[in-house]
């Protein structure tokens, strides 16, 4: 297909590797430096507050208002009601807004991606700031009372923020950027056994299968807790992480989960890990999906 073709040709251009590098450099330099606020702030940019990514939600914000612009300026053009030409204004400026926010949110996400999907990020990232840039330009044409300029280049912008938005739903659908990495994993509903009690040593964090779901097994004393082993963020082995008081950070990107609930603690990851209730039956640890 030529959408595919297209996908190709952008994921073979050489110059966005390195304009990749120095944008994630800078972007990873911001936020570590500002400490624990800045992992704040990461986390609220991510949407870990939300539960759901905050990046996707904020983007229907300057296609929904630039896509109402576009048929109050075609309406416009054709009955030169002036009162259009005002919506249409208002809309292109609401969309500018909200383009912004996309914006951040995205580079925030952006940061923690590699290879194909980086390449690919990075060029949806120049394509809206294209978009932004031409509306900006719209916006100051109609200001100058240059009406029929502007409304010629939000339909350059509008163009180029729709091809914007095929790589970003690209990104989710091919690339699997922004979705649960745990969705399609279906924990058992009743007790299996994954696991000897005597191969499970005290604080050591220990992966086993629960007929074909990957669990996390931890002991504390008595108590033994159990989480999917998959990170939601991208799919990181949360058995490789680091194991901190009772939580357990990704290898990959850094997300932190509870290890007694599988709430988010730390971003980027947006997702609760799926939780397991644990028992020991004649001496084998037993698993089952955590019942609310």
């Amino acid at each position: 297909m030529a959408t595919d073709r297209a996908i190709q040709v952008i994921d073979r251009q050489p110059w966005l590797e390195p304009l990749a590098d120095r944008l994630q450099s800078m972007l990873n330099d911001t936020f570590t430096a500002a400490g624990p606020v800045g992992q704040e702030v990461a986390d609220a940019l991510h949407g870990r507050w939300l539960a759901h990514p905050l990046h996707p939600v904020l983007t229907d914000i300057p296609i929904g208002s630039w896509t109402t612009a576009a048929v109050l300026d075609a309406l416009e053009e054709m009955s030169g009601n002036r009162a259009l030409g005002r919506g249409a204004d208002a809309a292109i400026g609401l969309g500018i807004i909200g383009a912004l926010g996309a914006a951040i949110t995205g580079m925030t996400d952006w940061r923690h991606t590699e290879g194909r999907s980086r390449r690919l990020g990075m060029a949806h990232g120049l394509l809206n700031t294209g978009a932004l840039a031409l509306y900006t330009t719209s916006m100051i044409l109609r200001r100058f009372q240059a009406r029929r300029a502007g409304r010629g280049v939000a339909a350059l912008g509008y163009v180029v923020a729709n091809t914007a938005a095929y790589l970003g739903g690209h990104l989710v659908f091919g690339e699997q950027i922004g979705v649960d990495h745990t969705a399609a994993q279906v924990p058992p509903a009743q007790f299996v056994p994954v696991l000897p009690e005597a191969e499970l040593p005290e604080h050591q964090l220990r992966r086993v299968m629960a007929d074909s779901m990957p669990v996390l097994l931890l002991r504390r004393g008595e108590k033994i807790y159990a989480i999917a082993e998959t990170c939601s963020h991208q799919g990181g082995p949360l058995s490789e992480g680091k194991l901190e008081d009772l939580s357990v950070v990704c290898p990959w990107h850094g997300s932190r989960f509870a290890l007694d609930s599988g709430r988010v603690l730390n971003g980027p990851s947006t997702f609760p890990q799926p939780c397991f209730e644990t028992r020991v039956k004649d001496g084998h640890i037993e698993v089952r999906a955590a019942r609310s």
